[in-house]
Parts: C-alpha cells; sequence; structure tokens
C-alpha cells in the first residue's frame, strides 16, 4: 500500500512538472507512466489508469479539477458511448460466460477421458492428447491451461510424463493459440487496439481485416506451437525438463461399457456449441459484408467481406445464440453435477470482468494518448533514425520485454498498440503495406511472450497449479524453449519480413530450422570438451 501511494505521488509530482517543460518527447509520458506503473505495482489497471491521469495533467495543464472533469466528458463518455466499443465488451463477457458452459460439461474433459478408458497411456501419446486438447480449446487461454491441465494431469502421472514437460505443453497452447484463433476471448481486445491505432494514425480500414493478415506474421505464436511439435516428435529435453519414467499405473476406473455412450454425449454437447460459434461466425461475416450475391464463393470475395463487414454486430450475434446452444445442451449436465447452468454462465462472465476492465483502461489511455498527438511525435522521432524494415522487430522486441516484466499481455498490447500502429503507418507514408501487417502481429507476438514465460502471468500461474508444480520452477523449465521461440521469431520472422520476405515463406524456414535444432543440440553435447 505504502509502495503504491508513493509510487502514484512521485508520478503525479512529475507529471505536473512536465507541464512547464516543453522537450521532444512530452507527450510520450504518459506511456511511460503507465509502463513504469504497472511494473512497479504489479497492477495492469492501475497502471494505465495513472498513464491516463498523466496524461489529462498534461491536456489539462496541470489543473486537477479540469483534469478531472475531462477525464468523464472528453474520454470515458466517449468511450463508453461507442456502438464499437459497447459490442466488444458484451462479446467478451459472453464467451467468458460460453467457456465456463463448455467446461463445466465437461465434454473437454471427455476427450481425454476416452483416451484413459481405451488404455492409450504411453508417454508420447499423452503429450499428444495434451497438445491437441490445448488446440482444442482455443476460445480461452487461461480457462484452456486450467482444463488440459486438470484433464491430462492424471493420465500424465500413469504414463510417467513429468509435470515440468506437461506445464510447458500445457502454458505453450494456452496464449499462442487464443491469440491467432479467428474466435477467442481475446479477438474482441486485439480487434479494438488494432482500431485504436487506426483512429490515432486518421485511416479508415476495417481492423478485423488487418487482424486476418497479421496472422500469418505472428511469428513467435506460430514457432511456439511447431516448438511443441518438435519437442514432443523428437523428445527433446533441454536444461532441467526431463521425463520421470516411473511404473505406468493401470486406470483404476471400472470398465463401465456405458462409458463410452456418456463420454459421446459430452463431446456433442462441447463441440456443437464450439462449431456453432466458429462456423456462425465466419459465415455471418461473409453474409454481412459481401458484395453483389452471396455466390459463387471465391477467396477474393471473403477477403472482401471479411474487410467490409460490421465485425461488432455479428460478434455479438453469434455469441449469444452460441451461449443459447451451449446453455441448452449442457443444463442437465451441470444440474446433476450441482450446478446450475445460470450460475456457472454468471460466473464465466464475472470471470472476465477484470479483463474488460483492463480494455476500458486501455481505451482511455489511447483516447489521451491521441489528443496528445503521441504517435506523430514517436513517428517524428522514429523516422530517420529507424530503417522501417526493421520496425517490426524492434515492436516485438520491446513488447517482450515489458510483457515479462509486466506479466500482462492485454496491458502490453494496451500501452504498445495506440504507439507502434501509428508510427508503422507513418513510417509507411500512410498506406496499407506488409510492414502494417508485422507490426499488428509483432505487438501481440510480444504479448504473448510474457503472458507464456512471465512469472507474474496469470496463465503461466494457472498453467503450473494446473499441473501441480511451483511457478518459478515451471518458469525455469520453459524459459529455454521460450527463448528458442523467441529467437526464430525475431532473426526468422520479424527481421525478414521488415525487409519484404513472404511470411509464408518464413514459416516453413522456420520450420525446418527448428526441426534441425534437436540433432545440432545432441551433437554439440557429444562433443568432448576441449582444454
Amino acid at each position: 500500500m505504502i509502495m503504491r501511494v508513493i509510487t502514484v505521488s512521485v508520478f503525479f509530482l512529475f507529471s505536473w512538472g512536465v507541464v512547464f517543460f516543453d522537450f521532444p518527447g512530452r507527450a510520450l509520458w504518459p506511456s511511460v507512466v503507465a509502463l513504469v506503473s504497472v511494473f512497479l505495482l504489479n497492477r495492469t489497471i492501475t497502471g494505465l489508469l495513472l498513464g491516463t491521469g498523466a496524461g489529462l495533467i498534461l491536456l489539462n495543464d496541470g489543473h486537477p479539477v479540469q483534469a478531472s472533469v475531462s477525464l468523464f466528458t472528453d474520454h470515458l463518455f466517449p468511450v463508453l458511448g461507442s456502438v464499437w466499443n459497447l459490442s466488444v465488451l458484451a462479446f467478451t463477457l459472453l464467451l467468458g460466460g460460453f467457456a465456463a458452459l463448455i467446461e463445466k460439461g465437461g465434454g473437454l474433459q471427455a476427450l481425454t477421458e476416452r483416451r484413459l478408458a481405451s488404455g492409450k497411456q504411453s508417454d508420447r501419446c499423452v503429450q499428444w492428447s495434451a497438445y491437441f486438447l490445448g488446440l482444442v480449446c482455443f476460445f480461452d487461454g487461461l480457462a484452456n491451461s486450467m482444463l488440459v491441465g486438470k484433464s491430462i494431469s492424471p493420465m500424465a502421472e500413469r504414463a510417467g510424463v513429468s509435470k515440468q514437460r506437461l506445464a510447458y505443453i500445457v502454458d505453450s497452447t494456452s496464449s499462442a493459440v487464443a491469440c491467432v484463433a479467428v474466435i477467442s476471448t481475446w479477438i474482441a481486445y486485439q480487434l479494438a487496439m488494432i482500431k485504436e491505432g487506426l483512429a490515432q494514425a486518421g485511416l479508415d480500414a476495417q481492423p478485423f481485416g488487418l487482424f486476418l493478415k497479421s496472422i500469418p506474421f505472428n511469428f513467435y505464436c506460430w514457432f511456439t506451437l511447431i516448438l511443441l511439435v518438435v519437442v514432443i516428435s523428437r523428445d527433446w529435453k533441454i536444461g532441467k525438463i526431463k521425463n520421470d519414467h516411473h511404473a505406468v499405473q493401470k486406470d483404476q476406473r471400472p470398465n463401465d461399457p456405458d462409458f463410452s455412450v456418456s463420454s459421446r454425449k459430452k463431446i456433442r454437447s462441447a463441440l456443437i456449441p464450439l462449431f456453432f460459434l466458429i462456423m456462425g461466425l465466419l459465415g455471418g461475416l461473409y453474409i454481412e459484408g459481401v458484395e453483389g450475391g452471396i455466390w459463387p464463393l471465391t477467396l477474393a470475395k471473403v477477403s472482401a467481406a471479411y474487410g467490409n463487414a460490421d465485425a461488432a454486430r455479428v460478434l455479438v450475434m453469434v455469441s449469444v445464440l452460441a451461449c443459447g446452444i451451449a446453455l441448452a445442451m449442457n443444463a442437465k449436465r451441470i444440474k446433476a453435477g450441482g450446478s446450475h447452468a445460470a450460475l456457472v454462465f454468471g460466473q464465466g462472465v464475472g470471470h472476465l470482468f477484470k479483463p474488460v476492465l483492463i480494455l476500458i483502461a486501455a481505451w482511455l489511455l489511447s483516447s489521451v494518448l491521441k489528443a496528445l498527438n503521441a504517435h506523430e511525435v514517436l513517428t517524428a522521432l522514429l523516422k530517420g533514425n529507424v530503417p522501417p524494415a526493421v520496425f517490426p522487430m524492434l515492436v516485438f522486441i520491446t513488447g517482450a520485454l515489458i510483457s515479462f516484466i509486466t506479466g500482462t499481455s492485454w496491458g502490453t498490447m494496451g500501452i504498445l498498440m495506440p504507439l507502434a500502429l501509428p508510427s508503422a503507418i507513418g513510417l509507411a507514408d500512410g498506406e496499407i503495406t506488409p510492414l502494417i501487417y508485422a507490426t499488428i502481429a509483432a505487438v501481440f507476438s510480444g504479448a504473448v511472450f510474457g503472458d507464456h514465460c512471465s512469472p507474474f502471468s496469470d496463465t503461466t500461474i494457472v498453467s503450473s497449479i494446473s499441473c501441480d508444480i511451483e511457478p518459478m520452477e515451471h518458469v525455469k523449465t520453459q524459459m529455454p524453449y521460450a527463448l528458442i521461440a523467441a529467437a526464430a521469431a525475431g532473426a526468422i520472422g520479424f527481421l525478414p519480413a521488415g525487409l519484404g520476405f513472404n511470411p509464408y515463406f518464413l514459416l516453413v524456414l522456420g520450420t525446418l530450422v527448428l526441426f534441425a535444432l534437436p540433432a545440432v543440440h545432441n551433437k554439440a553435447g557429444r562433443m568432448p570438451t576441449v582444454r
């Protein structure tokens, strides 16, 4: 508490001092305050609000009363009065309830239970089960970590897979999958941040279209998932991570002939709502944005439709229908388990209440930065000093450092995207080029790096808890793999992408390099020591 009071006091004193000193980077002061505050206080919302407060002081020449009034009249009311913003908030909360219904219904757990019942418990098979279940649970990073860890842990113990290795697999398929998924609890926030960056630059473009085109450039997420395939298929161990090969215990579950029947029903109750959510969004965006009739269906037509569609309205409508289907298909099973479906839905919505507050705080900071013309200041500082080709890599490195230090992916996006995207647009002379897609992806990749391996990250902590391992031990054993994926993302991904290389070519090249690493590592380990 004392630390918070001191931090708040110091920053506001400095902010009043900055009012009277006109220096080139003055407009960036709120971002500095937000970043340092999040690091010192380990409170994302507090840090973003402190940055907002510092910016309001600058905008109102140090008058606290005017700054307080301006917070509501010029920033909060416009933010909450936006139809897009309200749609984003509604979609995020609805998907939280949807994820809770799917999880409580037990359908995804049944996928692993069927494998347990079949006796397929080899260590490699268990690891692949964790990997593919992580891909299935793409809709939320945190729910993914808890669900996969808890579901696979009993099977992993029987098969002799160490807790460290399982935690690494669980953590690596949580945020990485959610970040590149078209449907997830992240998508609304990601689109909101892209929209804020576009608004800062005064550019009229569809956030969803830019997001889709940025997906191939999201090198850290892709290389993290590809590295997992390498680690599992080659049984590659680095550092302290290892397999605890102990006697495999037989499953104690009775051979219930009705087990497979109930298992299939559970799986259907999870997969049907998920299928509707995915296809509903993809189809809804196409129907909403298509011009000249639905048929014939072509790739160019789909791309144009997604760029023109009113994504906010489609997100809300489809998520409401998907929640209704999930509720109808899982209500009886949830009630049989001693809970009430409406209560479970409410708890899922409540689970995302804090992320929604982070989103609102990020919007406020972005609004203040826009009023200060921070992106113009940063662009002026970068132009002539930073080659556009290296800008995506610098953004990735900056985002990785911020997210690792603060442990927040959403906070990192909220701080970095309103600065990085308008600056990239400025470096590209106001044109939408691959540099823009790479910059958007660099923000997301940098944010996921910290969410993946920072000791302060909620997904890192939840992954370790769900696999019954200490968080710091999980961080230490996972870090070498995370650094390999990050190095590949920077050297093979973002740097060449900034130079104009095709992202798909870079993904293939990175995949080949990652698959070659175990052989190089093992060969280096066998080399005799020279004295």
